[in-house]
């Protein structure tokens, strides 16, 4: 599902609310989220699942196509965890 989809399906779910603001409380939660990510923080949403930072050191690895030695820099990588009751309702008519 992309954004607008969510947007779309959040407006016709709650038709008293404008589309307009429908996309702004959207775009304020994600933008919140990606805040909290940026700090460290970790997200945890009840029944859906957890999301939090990892950090990865630098490495060396090498082009495969050409074989020449690259030098990977250490990075922060955002990584999601799947809640219980999420897993469960995946996996319900499985």
């Amino acid at each position: 599902m992309k954004k607008s989809e969510l947007i779309e399906k959040l407006g016709e779910k709650f038709p008293h609310i404008a589309k307009n603001d429908v996309e702004k409380i959207v775009n304020s939660m994600l933008d919140r989220m990606i805040g909290a990510l940026r700090d460290n923080d970790r997200i945890e949403i009840r029944g859906f699942g957890s999301l939090f930072v990892k950090f990865r050191q630098g490495r060396e690895a090498r082009n495969p196509k050409t074989g020449k030695r690259l030098t990977i820099q250490a990075k922060r990588v955002p990584f999601f965890k799947a809640g219980k009751e999420l897993k469960e309702l995946v996996n319900k008519n499985a």
